[in-house]
This record gives C-alpha cells, structure tokens and sequence, in this order.
C-alpha cells in the first residue's frame, strides 16, 4: 500500500491549506470537440473507462446541459474565440483566453458546480501542441478525465503520476491506489462535497479496505 491510500488529504488541500472536496453529483455525460472522427472512439473509450471507477456509467446526455464533461481541442488558443457560446459558459473568457497564451500553457480545466457544492459541469480545453501529439489518446483521456472527476488540488500530482503504462501493450491505467481513493470517494455514505479535513480519513479508510480486497483476489 502507498501513503495516498493512507493520507489522501493533501490531493484536496489547497495551497492555503484549505481542504476542499468534491465530487459528481449526476451522471458524466461527455461531448468532444476538435477531435477527428477516427480517433473520437478511441478518447471515448477511455473517458468511459475511467469514468467507470466512480462505479457509475456514463450517461448520453445530462437533463439540464446536454453535456456536462465538455472537451475541446484547438492547435492554438485563440482558435476557441471563434466557438459559438463558450464565452457564455466560462467566465471572463477573453481574458482566461489571453492568460493561457501568455502561459505557454497547453491544458486548462475549470469545473461548475451545484447548490450542494457537488460538480455539476467540467469543461476541458487542450491546445494540441508536441508534447500532446505524442501522448496515445487513450493515455491523454485516461489522464484528463482522472483528475475531472474529483477536485484535486493543484499540486496533487506535482510529485507522482496517478497513471501508469503497461509495457506488455502500452495501454495506460490508472494506478491502483488512486483508482482506490476515487472509488472511495464516490462511496453514497459519504458527502458530495465538504471542506472538513476529517473527510480524509473516511475516504481512506474505505480506499485502504478496496485495496486489501484486491490483494486477496489477486
């Protein structure tokens, strides 16, 4: 066992030690973007794959959005200034726009979320630059959709990934211990959403107990 599985208090602890928390409070209904028809499949496949930790499916739309796990692809930032109504659906987005090109950066992910604190939408936007035409579709939709489906802090992977490949087929998973964490956190005795540091025990107690159980099968 790792110490994530143990103390899985510092994925949700912010910079300013806050711990903030929260998961899917509705199916994931994904829609993709900017992504060819041959290879729309394959980033599927993993999206619903992972998704599948949570130990609920996918759902062809949400009531309320259509979609509400929206993915969008462009090769440069300014190119998402020309969607119809992405303005509408994330804040300040000329200036979130301008900020990312000043970053160099290549992926952005912001969330919405319900009364109850729960997330409601995720929005993922990822300029298609070298670095990501190298990554396997299945390696980059397992990676995104995993950290779209709690509210990790931004430092949570600053020191491990919480994927790995598979050298016999270079498929790419998501490592056992923090595949535990996530179905633990999605345990209905828990809450959907909290800022009570306590809530990390709970959750790895559950994620320890997971863990076990597949060292017995096994």
């Amino acid at each position: 066992m790792t110490n994530i599985t143990h103390d899985p208090a510092p994925l949700f602890t912010a910079s300013d030690t806050t711990y903030r928390f929260a998961r899917w409070g509705r199916p994931i209904a994904p829609v993709v973007f900017g992504v060819g028809d041959e290879s729309l499949p394959h980033l599927k496949d993993a999206i619903s794959m992972t998704v599948g930790i949570t130990g609920g499916p996918l759902a062809e739309t949400d009531p309320e959005l259509g979609a509400n796990f929206m993915w969008f692809f462009c090769r440069e930032w300014d190119e998402l200034l020309e969607v119809p109504n992405l303005d509408k659906l994330l804040p300040n987005f000329d200036r979130m726009v301008a900020s990312l090109k000043d970053q160099g950066a290549s992926r952005y992910r912001t969330f919405g979320f319900d009364k109850a604190g729960a997330i409601q939408l995720c929005v993922v936007l990822i300029r298609v630059d070298a670095a990501t035409e190298a990554l396997s579709l299945q390696t980059l939709g397992t990676s995104e959709t995993l950290q779209s489906l709690l509210t990790f802090s931004e430092a949570a992977f600053a020191t491990q990934s919480p994927i790995a490949t598979i050298k016999s087929n270079n498929l790419c998973i998501v490592k056992p211990e923090y595949a535990a964490v996530v179905r633990a956190a999605y345990d209905p005795a828990l809450p959907s959403a909290t800022e009570d540091p306590a809530h990390a025990l709970r959750v790895s107690a559950r994620a320890m107990k997971l863990l076990a159980d597949i060292e017995d099968d096994a």
